[in-house]
């Protein structure tokens, strides 16, 4: 096991040299993590492949082995960050039980995938930078998420446990705070995951939610373990 250090940009310098029966997608796994991290810090232009691989200690040539260009690398990177935020809602949509639950526990469940042994997670800043079919794609499915998330909304409307607002206006509030999260957070301790997650789930929904709802959603039945790196 590599060993755990308190700054994220050097923690994964030898995790990079698994036993050879290690499973392709492990170390993928690492490269986007890092990549992540890189493009976060950097943003597109100003990182390549180059400043990638010399964080995982690895050659260019390990890291072509993995991704063709750097724009794949990015598609990547997004493709993940989507998957994370997409099983959030799906677990969100399984658990809660009226829109505003589903809507507190996505909240919770994506800021876990970000602050947790998930993260680093990349930011979609970049999807210009994109060739059009990664580009249309990546578009396709933030559209398709924006959809599910203003359904929360406005079910919670419906149900009662929302009061009367703009659905799209105000999924688009949550994306904008929840979206800039690994602009900034760090895993050295200074915030702690859990307290994270709650303050996010309660500043972002205690202005919607109806009079005598919970600005907590089970913590003790719901929170997970997050694992700091």
């Amino acid at each position: 096991m590599p060993r755990r250090r308190a700054v994220e940009n050097t923690v994964v310098a030898n995790t990079w040299s698994f036993d050879k029966n290690q499973q392709f997608k492990q170390k993928l796994e690492l490269l986007l993590k890092t990549a992540a991290s890189c493009f976060n810090e950097k943003g597109f232009s100003g990182t390549s492949l180059r400043d990638v691989a010399a964080r995982l200690n690895i050659t260019d040539a390990a890291l072509y082995y993995y991704v063709k260009s750097k724009e794949e690398l990015v598609f990547l990177c997004y493709q993940r960050a989507l998957d994370l935020g997409e099983q959030a809602m799906r677990r969100g949509s399984e658990e809660g039980s009226t829109g505003l639950e589903k809507l507190q526990l996505y909240i919770r469940y994506q800021m876990e995938a970000m602050c947790g042994s998930n993260g680093p997670v990349a930011i979609l800043s970049e999807i210009p930078s994109l060739k059009l079919a990664h580009r249309t794609h990546i578009r396709e499915r933030a559209r398709h998420d924006t959809r599910t998330v203003s359904a929360f909304i406005q079910s919670g409307i419906q149900d009662g446990s929302i009061r009367p607002c703009n659905p799209q206006l105000t999924c688009a509030a949550i994306f904008g705070a929840l979206n800039w999260v690994p602009k900034w957070y760090r895993s050295d301790g200074r915030y702690d995951p859990a307290e994270s997650a709650e303050t996010f789930v309660r500043v972002l929904t205690q202005g919607i939610a109806a009079a005598g709802e919970a600005l907590t959603v089970g913590t003790a039945v719901h929170s997970s373990q997050f694992s700091m790196r």
